[in-house]
């Protein structure tokens, strides 16, 4: 009885041994082949590490990989008929033999062994994109979005760039119903090239078709980066629903309009300069510190050249004089006139755009006077209105 618990425990220690060193080996044989080797240099992921290292060496020296190291890794599948990567070397050669067929159905084996492989993903993915098989291949490129780490932000390039044929448009679009996330990053990579406009409109979802997705802003700013300012402006009130508003001359004069972004709405700073808040039921409340010169409010504008007129409706407005508007000529950020809050209050602000001017930011800022002092007011609204030409 003891001679068999002691053989019992032998061989329950030895299977026990077996299986640490089975989970060693996996975990290190594709991270640190050398140290798997020293653990059980005959497993089948070893012999599998080590073809697939030959094999890349190989093609990064532009030699040929001999016929011994592909017997080694098919050698290997008999011993462990799981594993992943024979069936993708097969695919690999099957491709590029010419046999699309049999590589499909080499890398369709080595996903169903291992469905978070991500090579058998890759390929799939490349080989039904090359097929013009789209439906599927893009399911294996959002599937590999999910199992790579930052997945999202490294395919969604790739993405964008089988965006760019207009063939592909309707499947990116089914796609992008079902992969809310892919849609997103990948139209954020396009949106940053004001060249891609068109596309970008062309392949988002009516649901997610609003100026407060990730990609909108990086579009418009695409945009103006590129000085297509009035197509900016377009672009913006479209994604932004508004109706009859947007041909006004400035956006939102009475402060009651917060749920539309900027740049062609108000952009309200809050630092140690001041704050700017809307008021409810309309008016913005500015309070300006008195330590040091810096911004208050701005709101890029499309302008015509031309002569304009602005009113500011501030009652008891306290040293308001601190204040100023001030308007930049935004292609080449420099100033087109200023003037003093109290006065364009009193008698209304008149001014001139350029003819080389496309777009204007009307700034509110603050400047200390000599005996720092603070300015505390509320802007009840604004009137912009073109002035007519006189002969």
């Amino acid at each position: 009885m003891v001679a068999r618990a002691f053989v019992a425990a032998a061989l329950a220690l030895f299977v026990a041994i077996q299986v640490v060193r089975d989970a060693a080996v996996r975990a290190v044989s594709r991270t640190a082949p050398p140290s798997a080797e020293r653990i059980w240099p005959d497993h089948p992921d070893v012999q599998v590490s080590r073809g697939m290292i030959e094999i890349a060496a190989a093609a990064r020296d532009g030699r040929p990989v001999g016929p011994s190291v592909f017997e080694a890794i098919y050698g290997a599948s008999v011993a462990a008929p799981l594993l992943a990567e024979p069936f993708l070397v097969r695919g690999v050669q099957a491709q590029l033999a010419g046999d699309g067929s049999l590589a499909e159905q080499a890398f369709l084996e080595a996903r169903r062994r291992d469905g978070r492989s991500l090579p058998s993903h890759y390929f799939l993915a490349d080989h039904y994109l090359r097929q013009r098989d789209a439906a599927k291949g893009l399911r294996e490129v959002a599937i590999l979005s999910r199992l790579v780490p930052d997945g999202l932000s490294k395919l969604s390039p790739y993405v964008a760039q089988y965006a760019a044929d207009p063939d592909n448009a309707r499947q990116l679009r089914t796609l992008f119903r079902i992969e809310p996330e892919l849609e997103a990053s990948s139209l954020s990579v396009l949106a940053t090239d004001a060249r891609n406009a068109d596309l970008v409109l062309s392949l988002v979802t009516p649901e997610r078709r609003n100026a407060k997705n990730g990609w909108a802003p990086l579009l418009i700013g695409s945009l103006i980066q590129d000085r297509q300012y009035a197509r900016a402006r377009r672009i913006w009130a479209e994604l932004s629903g508004i109706g009859p508003d947007a041909d006004q001359l400035i956006y939102d004069p009475q402060f009651v309009r917060p749920n539309e972004p900027p740049p062609f709405n108000w952009t309200l700073n809050s630092s140690t300069v001041g704050l700017t808040e809307r008021q409810r039921g309309g008016g913005l409340h500015v309070i300006y510190y008195g330590q040091e010169s810096g911004l208050l409010a701005s709101q890029l504008l499309t302008l015509s050249a031309g002569t304009y007129r602005l009113t500011t409706r501030a009652p008891g407005a306290s040293n308001a004089e601190l204040l100023q508007w001030t308007l930049i000529c935004a292609p080449t950020n420099t100033p087109i006139a200023s003037i003093a809050l109290d006065r364009a209050i009193r008698s209304g602000w008149r001014f001139t755009v350029p003819a080389e001017c496309a777009a204007q930011r009307l700034e509110l800022g603050g400047t200390p006077s000599d005996s720092p002092q603070p300015a505390d007011l509320t802007l009840q609204g604004l009137g912009l209105d073109r002035e007519q030409a006189h002969d």
